[in-house]
């Protein structure tokens, strides 16, 4: 191979060698890597770490403090917090990740058209994402979440559509500064179909906002779940999730303050993570930083 023909890979992997650097340079980021993947870890490792199940009951040992038998206690039930927060924590990273799915899944599409068509196109996508971000985005997952029915797939859908109009507001933005660009105006000129210019041209030059934000949407999400699960319009009884472990706590504040602190905990935490990330990745992909 020639290397006028290595050129074009060397120069795609500089880049993307300099935001890793970038990155690895960043210690909140790197603090936030580490936090997310050890609450995966914890999620996808629970049946093997988890010395019971997170169903099991025991009236021999209800609302015991923590001890070498139940590391973090044990609920007004006698179940063991620390396998109920592994337990957990599968479902609030799948409501995270697949809430912000779907958020892009369908906001993506909308921004690029009301981005690249404009006029009436535009006009009617934007009118209705700016009615729909009038509206506080817990209030209208609890609405969404309410009528359609309480389950953690139905909060996961709810959460996902009240993030969409924030995907649909960044995506538009961001086309309408890309399409101006050379590229776009020459692709256009030779007669390329519009939806191979949306794909091939702008599409992936969007994507480096984009992912920042869905980064910072998880954290949102994980949030907005525990709240849904608080209320009892997100993950059912007795399944465990961080926010109904949280609504049972609410009852025994001083005689089992561990039933409260190690989940609200567990919620900082993934948060915190997700948020240091997506902060690290947006300084490695910004092009203008150094």
């Amino acid at each position: 191979m020639t290397a006028t023909a290595l050129a074009p890979e060397a120069a795609t992997r500089k880049p993307r060698s300099r935001g890793l650097q970038k990155f690895l340079r960043n210690k909140g980021a790197v603090v936030g890597a580490v936090l997310v993947l050890a609450f995966v870890l914890l999620a996808v490792l629970a049946p093997l770490i988890t010395p019971q199940d997170p169903l099991q009951t025991s009236f021999l040992t209800i609302r015991k403090p923590p001890s070498a038998a139940h590391w973090l206690g044990t609920d007004d039930l006698g179940r063991d917090i620390f396998t109920r927060l592994a337990y957990g924590a599968r479902a609030s990273l799948m409501a995270g990740v697949i809430s912000v799915a779907i958020a892009l899944a369908v906001g993506v599409p909308f921004g690029l058209l009301a981005g690249y068509y404009g006029g009436l196109v535009d006009g009617a996508i934007s009118r209705a994402t700016e009615a729909m971000l009038a509206i506080p985005f817990l209030i209208l997952a609890i609405a969404l979440a309410a009528f359609l029915g309480p389950s953690l797939g139905n909060a996961m859908i709810a959460i996902g559509l009240s993030a969409m109009p924030l995907f649909i507001r960044l995506t538009r933005g961001q086309v309408l500064s890309v399409k101006t660009e050379d590229y776009v105006e020459g692709a256009r000129s030779i007669g390329l179909p519009d939806r191979w210019i949306i794909i091939r041209y702008i599409l992936p030059n969007v994507l480096p906002p984009l992912i920042v934000q869905a980064t910072l949407t998880i954290a949102t999400a994980i949030i907005a779940e525990a709240s849904l699960s608080f209320l009892g319009l997100g993950q059912q009884p007795p399944s465990p999730s961080w926010g109904s472990m949280l609504n049972t706590a609410k009852n025994f504040m001083s005689q089992a303050p561990w039933m409260s602190v190690f989940p609200g905990g567990a919620i900082f935490l993934v948060v915190l993570g997700f948020n240091l990330l997506g902060d690290g990745l947006r300084d490695a992909l910004d092009p203008r930083e150094s």
